[in-house]
């Protein structure tokens, strides 16, 4: 129970002190989106970008990509298929990304670094590449695709790749990619400047959670949502854990930060692409904070078995 406490316990507790901070109105409405933005545009930006600038790409283990997209794969098309009669591709493609798109960024990487340590950044960064870039993307397509049908392919994909090169999450650990493989570092001013602006994405980050978690609005379909939320707690994690153990090999390190990172409750991306395109938020809201409060029994677990099988 030490990682636990050591680990997992921290991560839940900045979540609750910005659940507090909302709550008892030190921190306002504007907080949220401003420190949200911060973090999006940012730190969170700033810690992807150096932790693919000092990557060894020889040490990349690309089955944990294939194992880890997988599980979102299977999890995205089991709730979406299942609810396919009589429901608009837009909010199937919702549900189906509510399901699968863990929270990577925000609480996946400070728990990863927090357990496994700072050689787990590498798998954390690359999970949160395909969560928030080739999942988020495919969801947009299929939201595209379905509310402007007698447009051509090319302009829906031209408006998709468009916003995804908008995307800081995206374009930073391109960046710092592109820095490993010419060998051009940053210079030592620069570097202590991103490792300063780094270090605040993971308490800002944990913290916005909490003020979102507290503004969330009820509603939705109970029977919706708590497919929605079996769906990323358990069928992701257990699909992954088999593609991880069984089918791709790994490191251990690597195949256990793929099962912590598809274990972790939904984050706001689907909320935010409901919000966007004008489709019922209220069961994405829902799952979210379900999915969160849930999964501090069930990530504390899963840390607590992960630590009692890493190699001492």
């Amino acid at each position: 129970m030490q990682a636990v406490a050591t680990a997992a316990l921290p991560v839940f507790a900045l979540i609750l002190t910005g659940w507090l901070a909302a709550r008892g109105g030190v921190l306002g409405p504007a907080a949220t989106d401003a420190l949200n933005r911060y973090v999006v545009y940012l730190s969170l930006p700033a810690l992807l970008f150096r932790a693919m600038a000092q990557a060894d790409p020889a040490q990349m283990h690309w089955g944990f990509a294939a194992a880890f997209a997988g599980g979102i794969a299977v999890t995205f098309a089991a709730i979406a298929l299942t609810r396919r009669r009589y429901r608009p591709l837009a909010d199937l493609s919702i549900e189906g990304l509510a399901a699968s798109y863990t929270n990577a960024g925000y609480m996946g990487i400070p728990l990863c670094l927090a357990l496994l340590g700072p050689a787990s950044l590498a798998p954390a960064v690359i999970a949160t590449l395909l969560t928030a870039c080739v999942l988020f993307g495919a969801a947009i397509s299929l939201i595209e695709f379905d509310q402007h049908r007698d447009r051509s392919l090319g302009a829906t994909l031209y408006k998709v790749a468009r916003a995804l090169a908008r995307n800081p999450l995206l374009i930073a650990p391109l960046l710092g990619l592109a820095s490993t493989l010419s060998g051009v570092a940053a210079p030592a001013g620069l570097d202590r400047y991103l490792e300063l602006l780094a270090a605040s994405a993971s308490p800002c980050a944990l913290v916005t959670i909490g003020l979102f978690l507290a503004q969330a609005q009820p509603g939705g379909a109970g029977g919706g949502v708590g497919r929605l939320v079996a769906g990323k707690l358990l069928l992701q994690p257990a699909v992954t854990a088999i593609l991880a153990f069984l089918v791709f090999p790994m490191p251990a390190m690597w195949a256990w930060c793929a099962v912590l990172m598809s274990a972790l409750p939904i984050g706001t991306g689907p909320f935010m692409l409901a919000q966007l395109y004008g489709r019922d938020a209220r069961a994405a809201s829902r799952a979210i904070l379900l999915s969160t409060v849930l999964s501090v029994p069930t990530v504390s677990l899963l840390v607590a078995w992960i630590s009692a099988h890493l190699p001492s």
